[in-house]
């Protein structure tokens, strides 16, 4: 409805965009419907349309917006959300703005929700900052009484983008929820006073001015620059001030639906049912009654929320990780799964709730129908190996807990690595009788959540450079033509500053009005090549690169060989051998991406790529190894359709819903796409969204050959192979490994490979058996030196104690020997030191079991460590430990008697 409105107000319907923000590294997730939009509102980037509204998937869970740990427990915390929103690109402002607003929340044609259950705020006026007259005449128009209107500051009712670039002041539209939904439903509290009952569900940012800094501002101070703050920081006017607006579409979904809490909503009641189910939940009572027990459990409302955010990540690209975005997504599984695991189901779960999130969504994300069988095996992957990694973070608890104590450190590192829940470590911190450290537990958790901020500035993308920003964008000549002339100088960088000229020798990037260079994109990279003079007959400058600092401008890396000035004109000339060598990988890697869908199946899907002229690299989803015999199939058939000859065919200016639903060309992940994009078809078998430059027919690709495959991290393989020449030449490497093959292990009857294989594992088996026979030969040499050294075994306090030096053994030898020792003894204590490679010691220590309750042997081993440079410890009965100084093994071995003597008593 939200769309439909503002589709009858002139507004373009836009595609949610991706959870993995596109070429914006400061950003973690995609966290507000503005995201997509960040350059047109910069300057940056200009679309074919001046109103847009968007559904934009949303996820906060980590960096500056991180609400993880408060979801489940509060009625409106989400990781993953959706957020409404309507746009201006300098079209209309508030007034409109606020009557659009206004409109569909109270018209009974659209969302119809009570007048006398709204408040809306403004800005108050702050930091010199004035307040906003315009928008309370405005909302006063619309009918708003006075005393629904409340005014606020900087904090609530102002908003920017970051240090710099757009911001300005915002409106909201707050619902009464009733008294019955507030802190504390016996008071019946104020606006402003209560935040559980008055819940924003509309915010209107009005975008009027432009942040700077003194003293970077293009020109000089004017009269239009507005206040100065305290740090440094001036207000100006916006030549065409915009809109962003944002609403929450689970809360208003609760508002229509008479809900208190968004978990109550039709969103969620289906997850949770079915996360109940999967757990073993049950409740009783009437159908309604059911839902309000199962819909108050936090942690089923947790593995709803979870499961959600979960597979619409997977779906966009993320794999579980140890860093960043794919650590993040680790940690909300694992949450998920943990409170599962409260629940009672031990076994793997949170892999059906993906298709139920499936279900749910698919009818506005028809993706999801294609992904969830990738997802769910991937979720399940993860449920396994946390498994796992549970069983190791218990024992690591275990042995904590043994050791006397648990700092705050340890058990956050239990916490966030292993995944333990805080409640399970302090049981057993009380039950084992040990102080549980909860202050530095805290203090390590918030430490790491601002290491977590300042690793990722969300949303706070600065403006690009004025050097770059106020450029028009550039014109690429290249898919036609190798050479564009008459470019005219636009810019000239360098040292990352803007200069009038540069002289030769300088390295220094260059802006063209137009230009035959590819520029870095989609893994492409730039092209090579040369800067003449406008009459063609100097090199100006060898070109080493192209790149696009902001969307759209071009820029050069050149070396110059002659002086160049702003407005000269160049002629561009991209080499050709360059050029046609990355388009034959280019080409190559979609008939690759093809090949191992149809071999390895549909869920394949890219994850990034790198095509030079050298090489191309394919990384792509799927979750095993790729045996042999599948990349031959692969190569096989990559090299079928290249002997085919296929015209390679590209169609220009594409609406972006017709490339897809009509062409079924495949978009890639992390790749931005306009409103109308570029398709690369090469017959009936492979079509992809593509900016790249290619051959004009498989057949000039001459031969693909693949060269290696592997992993990348968990869900991800990367394959690499080469074309062209470069296949040329991994074809003669190969042929002289094979010439070399066949010198060493000669045969009629196999392939030089099959032979030399056969003979390396005969000749390994001989290695084995050799080594297993010097093994044995130094075992019982040692067995035999220290069997007659027992009876040499020197008697403490009524223990008998034999400490040997046996440099011959290993550490797994070492152990046998003190266990046969041991028996030797009957009764007593061993230890035995051996000097390892690089002048390291190993040291095992044994205790017979009637012994231990006098000696340990972890920390017998533990204080003879300590004369070798080293530590260690273990078990009462056998503890091995490490040192640094060879030097010192004999003196330790010979204080071995000693430490027994007072660890005796």
């Amino acid at each position: 409805m939200f769309l439909r409105f503002f589709e009858t107000k002139g507004h373009r319907r836009v595609h949610s965009s991706s959870l993995v923000p596109a070429n914006d590294p400061t950003l973690l997730f995609t966290n507000a419907g503005m995201n997509q939009f960040k350059d047109v509102f910069l300057g940056l980037e200009h679309r074919d349309y001046s109103r847009a509204t968007t559904a934009q998937k949303c996820v906060r869970a980590g960096g500056k917006h991180n609400d993880l740990e408060n979801v489940g427990f509060t009625r409106r915390h989400h990781t993953f959300f959706e957020m409404l929103g309507n746009f201006s690109f300098g079209d209309y402002f508030k007034k409109d703005a606020i009557a659009y607003a206004w409109e569909l929340v109270t018209s009974p044609e659209w969302f119809g929700i009570p007048k006398d259950r709204l408040y809306v705020t403004i800005f108050k006026g702050e930091n010199g900052v004035p307040r906003d007259e315009e928008a309370y005449t405005l909302w006063l128009a619309q009918g708003v009484p006075v005393e629904r209107i409340f005014e606020f500051g900087m904090k609530d009712n102002f908003w920017q983008m970051g240090d710099t670039g757009p911001c300005g002041p915002c409106s909201e539209i707050f619902y009464d929820m009733g008294q019955e939904a507030g802190d504390d439903p016996s008071v019946d509290k104020p606006f402003g006073q209560d935040e559980s009952r008055y819940v924003e569900i509309w915010n209107l940012v009005f975008m009027q001015f432009d942040r700077g800094r003194i003293g970077t501002a293009p020109g000089s101070l004017d009269a239009d620059i507005g206040p100065i703050s305290e740090d440094g920081y001036f207000l100006s006017p916006l030549p065409k001030p915009s809109i962003d607006t944002g609403m929450g579409l689970e809360r208003t979904a609760a508002v229509l639906q008479g809900k208190i809490s968004n978990f109550e909503t039709d969103l969620f009641t289906p997850l949770i049912e079915r996360a109940a189910e999967l757990t073993g939940q049950r409740a009783s009572g009437s159908a309604s009654q059911q839902v309000s027990v199962l819909t108050g459990n936090a942690s089923l409302r947790i593995i709803a929320d979870h499961a959600r955010a979960a597979t619409f990540l997977i779906s966009d690209g993320v794999l579980p990780s140890n860093e960043g975005r794919g650590y993040v997504l680790r940690k909300i599984l694992r949450r998920g799964i943990r409170h599962g695991r409260l629940l009672g189901q031990d076994k793997p779960f949170m892999c059906q709730m993906v298709y139920a999130v499936r279900d749910e969504m698919q009818g506005a994300y028809p993706e999801l129908k294609e992904s969830a069988d990738r997802v769910a095996k991937l979720v399940e992957a993860e449920e396994r190996q946390f498994a796992r990694v549970l069983e190791v973070g218990s024992r690591q608890l275990q042995a904590a807990l043994q050791e006397g104590q648990l700092s705050g450190d340890k058990a956050f590192h239990l916490y966030e690595t292993y995944g333990l829940p805080l409640d399970f470590m302090m049981d057993a911190a009380r039950d084992a009788g040990i102080h549980f450290d909860l202050e530095g537990f805290e203090r390590a958790r918030a430490e790491e959540q601002a290491r977590a901020r300042a690793s990722w500035k969300g949303g706070a993308k600065q403006s690009a450079s004025p050097v770059f920003r106020e450029l028009p964008k550039t014109l690429f000549e290249g898919y036609r033509q190798l050479t564009s002339t008459g470019c005219e100088v636009l810019a000239i960088i360098k040292d990352g500053q803007g200069v009038q000229a540069a002289n030769a020798g300088d390295t220094v990037e260059v802006v063209l009005d137009h230009t035959s260079f590819y520029a870095d994109s989609g893994g492409q990279i730039g092209d090579h090549g040369w800067l003449y003079s406008d009459d063609h007959n100097a090199v100006i400058a060898d070109v080493s690169g192209c790149t696009k600092p902001v969307q759209g401008v071009f820029a050069h890396k050149a070396m110059l060989r002659q002086p160049v000035r702003l407005g000269d004109k160049v002629d561009t000339v991209v080499d050709g051998n360059f050029r046609a060598a990355v388009r034959r990988n280019h080409t190559g890697t979609h008939l690759l991406h093809a090949a191992l869908r149809e071999v390895l199946g549909t869920h394949v899907k890219q994850a990034g790529s790198l095509v030079e002229p050298n090489r191309l690299r394919f990384d792509f989803s799927h979750f095993t190894s790729i045996a042999d015999e599948e990349l031959q199939d692969i190569e096989d058939l990559i090299n079928k359709e290249v002997l085919n000859n296929i015209r390679v065919e590209t169609i220009e200016d594409v609406p972006i819903d017709v490339a897809i639903n009509e062409y079924h060309a495949m978009a890639l992940f992390g790749e931005k796409y306009g409103e109308r994009v570029r398709v690369v078809k090469i017959g009936d078998f492979s079509t992809e969204l593509c900016g790249g430059t290619h051959t004009g027919a498989t057949g000039e690709i001459g031969v693909v050959k693949l060269v290696s495959e592997g992993s990348v991290s968990s869900g991800v393989r990367r394959v690499e192979a080469v074309s062209g020449l470069g296949a040329l030449h991994e074809f003669r490497r190969s042929f002289d490994v094979a010439q070399l093959a066949s010198q060493i292990a000669p045969s009629a009857e196999l392939s030089p490979a099959e032979a030399l294989k056969q003979k390396l594992s005969a000749q390994e088996e001989e290695m084995k058996k050799l080594r297993r026979e010097l093994e044995q030969m130094r075992m019982k040499s040692a067995a035999s030196a220290v069997s007659d050294a027992a009876d040499q075994a020197v008697e403490v306090k009524g223990i008998k104690v034999l400490a040997q030096r046996v440099d011959s053994l290993d550490r797994g030898q070492m152990r046998t020997l003190v266990d046969n020792l041991r028996q030797k003894l009957g009764s007593g204590v061993v230890v035995l030191g051996s000097a390892q490679e690089e002048g390291k010691v190993a040291l095992i220590a044994g205790v017979t079991k009637d012994l231990t309750g006098k000696v340990q042997a972890g920390k017998l081993v533990g204080q003879i460590a300590k004369l070798v440079g080293g530590s260690g410890g273990g078990r009462p009965d056998m503890a091995e430990a490490g040192g640094k100084d060879a030097s010192q093994l004999d003196a330790a071995l010979q204080n071995a008697a000693k430490v027994v003597e007072e660890l005796a008593g």
